[in-house]
C-alpha cells in the first residue's frame, strides 16, 4: 500500500474556495464512458489488473466463518488455474487486494488467510457502518477493536451531519480521531457520497478527509440509493489530483457499491489512468469495493480463453 497519509492542518480557507463545475463533470464523465476501446489480450489484461484492485467484500447480516473462510479462499485465487495458466499467468500471484468484512468477522479472516499462508490484508468496516450514527466512544472503540484483531485497513464512514450542515471543523477532529485510533491500519474513508447533496460537497468532504490523515477515500458504503457514479468520481480524484499538487502525497481512491460488470471495471481502471495517471492503477493506489464483480470478470477472462462464455455454476465461489 502507499504511504500512510501524514495529513495536514485543517485549511478552511481552501475548503471555502470549493467551486464545482456541474456541467463540466457530467460532460467529462460522459466523455470517459464512451473511450474504453480495449480488445482481445489488453482487454485480458486490464481485467486481471482489475481483479488485483478488488476489496472482496461481503457485508451481510447472514456472515458466517464458512463464507469468510470460502471468500478469503477465493480472494487469494481469484481466477481460475488452468485460465490463468493459458494466458501464462499463473505463476504471476494473481490475487484481489483484499479482502473486506464487518469487525466482528476480521478474526475469522485473519485465521483463514494465516492458514492459507497468505499475506493479504484484511479490511474492516467500522465506525457504525453504513449510517455512522452511532456514539463516537463506540464508532472508535469499533476501529480499535477491528485493528486488534487483526485488520490492516478500515474503511470508516463519516459523519454525513457535519458534511451537509458544513462543519467541517467537527468533521475533521472526528476523521483525525479515527486516523489515531487506526494505528499503523490504512484509513480509507467513505464519504456516502448520494447523502451529501452537491458536487461541491463532494469535494469538500473529499479534502477535509484528505487533511485528516485519510490514505483513500471511498464514494459509498453500496447501501445508500446512490452509489459509486462517474460524475462523482471525477470530483473526488480531482481533489485527490489538487490535494496531491499542494501537499505531495498521494491519496487513493476507491468506488464501491453497484459495481457488477467487466466492463464497468474497465472503465474504473480508463477514469483512473486518465485522470490521475498509471501510478493510481495498482492496488496501493486504487480500489473496486465490489461483491458480485469478480464473477462476471472471470466469466470474461474464461470467454477470451476458450472463445465462449461460462456459466455462472462452472466459476468457483465468488
Amino acid at each position: 500500500m502507499s504511504a500512510r497519509n501524514p495529513g495536514m492542518p485543517l485549511d478552511l480557507e481552501w475548503v471555502s474556495k470549493v467551486r464545482v463545475n456541474t456541467q463540466a463533470v457530467l460532460k467529462r464523465a460522459q466523455q470517459i464512458q464512451g473511450r474504453n476501446k480495449n480488445k482481445k489480450q489488453w482487454q485480458a489484461a486490464w481485467l486481471l489488473r482489475a481483479v488485483t484492485c478488488i476489496d472482496l467484500t461481503t457485508l451481510a447480516g447472514d456472515d458466517t466463518p464458512g463464507n469468510i473462510h470460502r471468500l478469503c479462499m477465493k480472494a487469494t485465487q481469484p481466477v481460475r488455474y488452468d485460465l490463468l495458466k493459458s494466458m501464462d499467468m499463473q505463476d504471476e500471484g494473481v490475487t484481489t487486494a483484499a479482502v473486506c468484512v464487518y469487525p466482528s468477522r476480521v478474526a475469522d479472516a485473519v485465521k483463514s488467510l494465516k492458514a492459507a499462508n497468505s499475506s493479504l490484508p484484511v479490511a474492516s468496516v467500522a465506525t457504525g457502518f453504513p449510517a455512522g450514527q452511532t456514539s463516537l466512544k463506540t464508532r472508535l472503540e469499533e476501529v480499535r477493536m477491528a485493528v486488534e484483531d487483526g485488520a490492516m485497513e478500515i474503511d470508516i464512514v463519516i459523519n454525513r451531519t457535519l458534511a451537509l450542515t458544513g462543519q467541517w471543523e467537527a468533521m475533521y477532529d472526528e476523521v483525525c480521531q479515527f486516523r489515531e485510533a487506526c494505528g499503523e491500519a490504512h484509513m480509507k474513508s467513505i464519504l456516502a457520497i448520494g447523502e451529501l447533496g452537491t458536487y461541491t460537497n463532494v469535494y469538500k468532504a473529499s479534502l477535509v478527509a484528505m487533511m485528516a490523515g485519510s490514505d483513500f477515500i471511498k464514494t459509498s458504503t453500496g447501501k445508500e440509493s446512490v452509489n459509486a457514479t462517474y460524475p462523482v468520481a471525477i470530483v473526488m480524484v480531482r481533489a485527490i489530483r489538487d490535494y496531491f499538487l499542494k501537499t505531495g502525497h498521494k491519496v487513493g481512491f476507491k468506488p464501491a457499491g453497484g459495481i457488477r460488470t467487466a466492463k464497468e471495471s474497465l472503465v474504473w481502471l480508463t477514469l483512473m489512468k486518465e485522470e490521475l495517471g498509471d501510478e493510481w492503477l495498482s492496488p496501493r493506489l486504487f480500489r473496486l469495493g465490489a461483491s458480485s464483480l469478480l464473477a462476471d470478470i472471470e466469466r470474461q477472462i474464461y470467454h477470451h480463453v476458450t472463445g465462449r462464455y461460462a456459466a455462472y455454476h462452472q466459476m468457483p465461489m465468488a
